[in-house]
C-alpha cells in the first residue's frame, strides 16, 4: 500500500507511529510537503524543526529497508508556499495522491473532507499525546517556572509570589535534549485541543500547552536554544486578598476603569484570575484579551487574542459582544493602551494588567498615549500587587486648582490628583507645565522644625490682625496653610475683593486658604463692633439666632440677630451704653449662641 502524508501528521509524530506498523509499505513524500517544512525551518519556526526531525526518522526506516520511500511531485512556487494557509500546498499533495492512487494520511479535517469529495482514499489520524520527554518532568507541586538552555544546567523557580527561591539542577541539558524537548512541546500543542501555538516567528515560538505558557527561543533570535516554561501553582479567590469593601463594591457595581499593576512575578495574573472568576459568579459577562492566552479562568469566560494580528480588531469585535467587563492582560505597546481607552470610553468596564515598579508608574504609562484630560475618564483606580497581596490602592480625581507648591491664583489649571485609598491623602499631581506634562509628588512630610516655625508665624500674624486668639493653622505641603477662624471674622480676614488675605500672603510668603471654625454653642467668640451715628452694630455671623453678648466674660445682653446676622443696639440705651464704654475702654467683647 502506498501512503502519502501531509504536514499535519508529520510535525507531531503521528505518521511515524502509524507507518512503523505498516511493514514493507511504500511512503511517498511530496515535494510540496517538503517545501512547506523547509520554508518553516528557514524562518526559524519550531514547527519546521520538529517536522525535520520526524522526516529524518522516516528516512532512517527506509535506509534500514523497513519501508520503501519515494519523493515525487511538483515543487511549489513561492506564492503557493505563502498561500499554504488557504490550501495551496494541500491541493498539490492531494493531486499526487490522486495520480498515484495512494492513501492520503492526514490529521486535518478539511483536508480529509476535500479528499473524500474528490474520491481520494484517506487515512485520518486522530491527535494523541506524545510519549517523548515532556516539560512536566521539570516541575513538581511547588515549581512555577523552568528555564532550560542548551549547554547549561536547568534552573527552576519554586514557591509563591513574594516567597520564591531559585534552584539549579545538577545535569547540563545538551543541545539534542533541548531540541527534543522543544519538538515534543510543538507536537503536543498541535495535537491537544486544550493547547495551541500562540506565535511562531523567526527564532521565537510561544506555546500555551494546557496550563503551561512556554517560550521557545532559538537562533537567530537567541544565541542558543532556550525554553522557558511558566505555570500557575496557586489558585486563589478574592477572599484571599485584603481588598477594601468600597473598592470591591465599586467593581461589582458595573463599569470601572481598573489597573492592576506590579513587577513581574508579583502575583498580578493570579489576582486577576480570582477577580475575573468573582465577576463571572456575580452574573457579569466577562471576556479577556490576552497575548498569549494564559489566564486560568472559568470556562464560562471566553479568552480572546489578537485578531488578524491586531488587538485593535479584537477590541472592535468586543464592542459587538456587549460584555460587562474586559480583562486586558499584559498591556505593553501604545496600541494596547489606546484599545483599553477606546473600550473604556465606550462604556465597557475594563481591568488592565501592566508591569510597573511603583503604583504611579501604571498611570504614567498612559501619558502621551492618550490625551491628558481623558486619563481620569479611563482610569479611576490602581491596584498595586506586591508579593501576592494588594499593597497599595490609588484613586484618580480631576479638579481645577492651583498645583501644590504654587501660590498664585492665576496659576490654577486642570489637575489630575492621585490620592491614596482609604486615607484620601494626595500623593501625586499630574498637570501641564508649559509644553510638558509633569507628574509631581505631593509631599506630606516636611522638615518638622521649619513647618512648626511657619505655622507659628502665620498664627501670630493673623491673631494680631484680627485681635483674637481663636485662630487655627494647619500646614498643607510646602508654602500652603489652611487658616480656620470664627465665621464672623472671615470677611475681615479676606478683605474687600481679597485685598487683606493677599497682603498677608505676600508678607508671609505662604498661600492661605480660609475656612470657618465653627464654635461649639457654649464657646464665646470674639466679635468686632462697628459704631456709626450712635448705633452699635455687632456682626455675629449667625442669622436669626439667639445671641448672648459678654464684656470681659460678664453677660450684658441677650438678643436675636437679624436675617443678616447683625445685632443692632442704640448707644444711648442701658446695655448699649455699657457696650459703648467697653469699646472705648478696649475691653474684650464676645458673643455666644445658647
Amino acid at each position: 500500500m502506498d501512503y502519502i502524508p501531509d504536514t499535519s501528521v508529520i510535525v507531531d509524530g503521528r505518521f511515524y507511529e502509524f507507518i512503523k506498523k505498516k511493514i514493507d509499505s511504500k511512503v511517498i513524500f511530496t515535494e510540496a510537503m517538503l517545501s512547506e517544512v523547509e520554508h518553516q525551518a528557514n524562518e526559524g519556526r519550531s514547527i519546521g524543526f520538529a517536522a525535520l526531525e520526524e522526516l529524518k526518522k522516516i528516512r532512517l526506516m527506509a535506509d534500514k529497508g523497513t519501508i520503501s520511500l519515494e519523493i515525487t511531485g511538483k515543487r511549489p512556487g513561492e506564492w503557493q508556499i505563502e498561500k499554504a494557509r488557504v490550501g495551496e500546498i494541500d491541493d498539490l499533495i492531494r493531486n499526487v495522491a490522486a495520480e498515484y492512487d495512494a492513501v492520503l494520511v492526514t490529521g486535518d479535517n478539511v483536508q480529509r473532507e476535500i479528499a473524500v469529495i474528490k474520491g481520494i482514499r484517506v487515512e485520518f489520524l486522530e491527535p494523541k499525546d506524545s510519549l517523548n520527554r515532556n516539560i512536566e518532568e521539570f516541575f513538581d507541586e511547588m515549581t512555577i517556572s523552568a528555564h532550560i538552555k542548551s549547554g547549561s544546567r536547568t534552573k527552576v523557580k519554586k514557591g509563591y509570589p513574594g516567597h520564591i527561591k531559585l534552584e539549579t539542577m545538577d545535569k547540563e541539558i545538551t543541545e539534542a535534549e533541548a531540541e527534543a524537548i522543544a519538538n515534543n512541546i510543538i507536537k503536543r500543542a498541535r495535537g491537544d485541543h486544550n493547547s495551541f501555538i500562540e506565535m511562531d516567528n523567526l527564532g521565537a515560538t510561544v506555546v500555551q500547552l494546557r496550563e503551561f505558557r512556554i517560550v521557545i527561543a532559538r537562533q537567530p533570535f537567541a544565541s542558543s536554544l532556550e525554553i522557558t516554561a511558566v505555570r500557575p501553582i496557586k489558585t486563589t479567590t478574592i477572599d484571599d486578598y485584603s481588598l477594601d469593601k468600597e473598592i470591591l463594591d465599586q467593581i461589582l457595581s458595573g463599569s470601572s476603569g481598573i489597573l492592576v499593576a506590579g513587577s513581574p512575578g508579583a502575583g498580578k495574573s493570579t489576582f486577576v484570575q480570582a477577580l475575573a472568576n468573582l465577576l463571572n459568579e456575580r452574573d457579569l459577562i466577562v471576556k479577556t484579551m490576552e497575548r498569549p492566552r494564559d489566564l486560568q479562568v472559568n470556562k464560562e469566560i471566553t479568552q480572546y487574542t489578537v485578531l488578524d494580528g491586531s488587538m485593535e480588531k479584537t477590541g472592535d469585535l468586543l464592542l459587538l459582544v456587549r460584555n460587562d467587563y474586559t480583562i486586558f492582560d499584559e498591556m505593553r505597546v501604545t496600541s494596547d493602551f489606546k484599545v483599553f481607552s477606546d473600550l473604556r470610553l465606550a462604556g465597557v468596564g475594563m481591568i488592565g494588567v501592566v508591569h510597573a515598579t511603583r503604583p504611579i508608574d501604571a498611570i504614567h504609562r498612559f501619558i502621551g498615549r492618550i490625551e491628558l484630560g481623558l486619563i481620569p475618564q479611563v482610569i479611576d483606580t490602581v491596584l498595586y500587587v506586591s508579593k501576592g497581596n494588594i499593597s497599595s490602592i490609588l484613586r484618580v480625581h480631576y479638579v481645577v486648582k492651583v498645583p501644590s507648591g504654587m501660590t498664585q491664583d492665576d496659576l490654577a489649571r486642570p489637575v489630575i490628583v492621585i490620592t491614596e485609598h482609604p486615607s484620601s491623602e494626595p500623593k501625586f499631581e499630574i498637570y501641564t507645565f508649559g509644553d510638558q506634562v509633569v507628574v509631581v509628588p505631593v509631599s506630606q512630610e516636611q522638615d518638622s522644625q521649619s513647618s512648626e516655625e511657619t505655622k507659628a508665624r502665620v498664627a501670630d500674624e493673623i491673631s494680631n490682625f484680627l485681635g483674637t486668639n481663636h485662630v487655627e493653622v494647619k500646614m498643607k505641603g510646602s508654602g500652603k496653610a489652611v487658616v480656620r477662624v470664627p465665621e464672623p471674622m472671615m470677611a475681615r480676614l479676606i478683605g474687600r475683593k481679597g485685598a487683606s488675605i493677599s497682603e498677608l500672603e505676600r508678607k508671609l510668603k505662604v498661600r492661605l486658604d480660609v475656612e470657618a471654625n465653627e464654635p461649639d454653642k457654649d464657646d464665646k467668640v470674639d466679635i468686632v463692633p462697628l459704631v456709626k451715628n450712635r448705633i452699635i452694630y455687632l456682626d455675629t455671623g449667625k442669622k436669626n439666632s439667639s445671641v448672648n453678648i459678654y464684656i470681659d466674660d460678664i453677660l450684658v445682653l441677650q438678643a436675636i440677630s437679624s436675617n443678616k446676622g447683625i445685632v443692632r443696639i442704640k448707644a444711648d440705651s442701658g446695655a448699649g451704653s455699657a457696650i459703648y464704654k467697653a469699646i472705648k475702654g478696649g475691653k474684650s467683647l464676645k458673643c455666644s449662641f445658647p
